[in-house]
């Protein structure tokens, strides 16, 4: 069965062709810069080379299409018609309360993908927009959605509510939600695959953390228990661009000082804070991490900023969760910067985390940083969201349609 998945954002789409339950990717890729200037898409056919194909792409419409006409090219192409595409499973960034689990996607889940739209309006407008647009150019095809925030569906009340009064939530359903859920989960279920650990036992913390978006995650015999993003991906670590957890007051004092609207004030948390604001230089880490070296000053606060609080985040749910046996980073930089892993885990040793400098200078692979014969395992593993994605979609078409 070969399922076709797609994660899209406002100016990118990624996708993978896999083939389940074997799991093996036939095609992947993702065209960057939608409606921009010089965009292109980066294409992986299964034991080749990757190519670069560079081509002015307007849309989301034209994006599809473009995968589309590359999937089934007689040079680039792996299979000959759209028949050989069984399922088509979708990333959803926002879920609210109405999913806790994977879905197949009919009217009532679209009209409930629309109802979040207000509360993550940069994710979940352009997730409904490829599933619309797949409805039409890939038509009759079993489509499932996965969301970000059903993985934290287990936070218990204490853990989701917030400090506001109570019939809020109950109107509204103001409450942390969390994000990164496809990928936290993903990094818990393969960090148990390598140590042999039975998925619901143990206490693990994972990292993902991205110049996009940041999030830690405390998970308790295999449910989420917290998590740091919130109501929406605004909440919890600084981010490339995006502010982080601040005080509230602040917010509306710069609203007042600067004269700001709540359109300007969501643009400026989401677009001019995080690393970007307070470094001057870009929402890149390795580029803040540069600069920093060479003696810049507001790149080393951004930097140490950063640090500081996931340390915070780690040190502090290994209290709420009565301890941690794993710890895992995940994501871009949680992949790639050896400097951001052994700065973070740096002072942590009280509770049993140690580092092994050698290991640590490996990049962009799965491996086991973690000093010999400690208490704590520390993995480094390279996020698969699409690979989660396949999964669950196959087994539940497999499950619901019988196929």
């Amino acid at each position: 069965m070969n399922i076709l998945i797609f994660n899209s954002r406002i100016s990118s789409l990624k996708f993978q062709l896999i083939d389940m339950p074997s799991e093996i990717v036939l095609a992947k890729g993702n065209i960057k810069k939608i409606g921009e200037p010089g965009s292109f898409m980066k294409y992986l056919q299964r034991d080749k080379d990757m190519v670069v194909i560079e081509e002015p792409v307007n849309n989301h419409n034209h994006a599809l299409n473009l995968i589309i006409k590359t999937l089934l090219d007689p040079n680039l192409g792996v299979i000959k018609d759209l028949d050989e595409i069984s399922v088509i499973g979708h990333r959803v960034v926002h879920g609210r309360e109405f999913f806790k689990d994977p879905v197949i996607i009919d009217g009532k889940v679209i009209d409930a993908i629309k109802e979040c739209i207000e509360i993550a309006p940069l994710h979940n407008s352009w997730n409904l927009e490829v599933i619309e647009l797949c409805k039409k150019i890939i038509p009759d095809r079993p489509m499932v959605a996965v969301f970000d925030t059903a993985f934290h569906q287990t936070l218990q009340k204490h853990a989701h509510i917030y400090n506001i009064p109570y019939e809020l939530y109950e109107k509204y359903k103001i409450r942390k939600y969390g994000f990164h859920g496809i990928s936290h989960k993903y990094s818990f279920y393969r960090a148990m695959e390598i140590l042999k650990r039975d998925p619901s036992e143990g206490k693990i913390i994972t990292c993902h953390l991205s110049s996009k978006g940041s999030s830690v995650c405390a998970i308790l015999n295999g449910k989420s228990m917290d998590t740091s993003m919130g109501f929406t991906p605004l909440a919890g670590l600084e981010m490339g661009t995006r502010v982080g957890t601040i005080d509230p007051s602040v917010i509306l004092y710069i609203m007042r000082k600067e004269g700001m609207s709540i359109d300007d004030t969501k643009h400026f948390l989401n677009k001019r804070s995080g690393a970007v604001g307070l470094s001057g230089i870009g929402n890149n880490f390795r580029d803040i991490q540069v600069a920093a070296a060479k003696g810049n000053e507001r790149a080393q606060l951004a930097l140490d900023i950063f640090i500081f609080n996931i340390k915070r985040y780690i040190s502090g749910y290994a209290g709420a969760i009565g301890g941690i046996d794993t710890l895992v980073f995940t994501g871009e930089v949680g992949e790639m910067s050896s400097f951001i892993r052994k700065e973070v885990i740096e002072g942590l040793e009280f509770i049993g985390i140690e580092i092994d400098d050698e290991k640590n200078k490996i990049i962009g692979q799965e491996i086991d940083i973690s000093k010999e014969d400690t208490r704590v395992k520390i993995l480094v593993i390279p996020t698969n969201e699409e690979l989660m994605i396949a999964r669950a979609s196959h087994k539940l078409v497999k499950q619901r349609l019988k196929l």
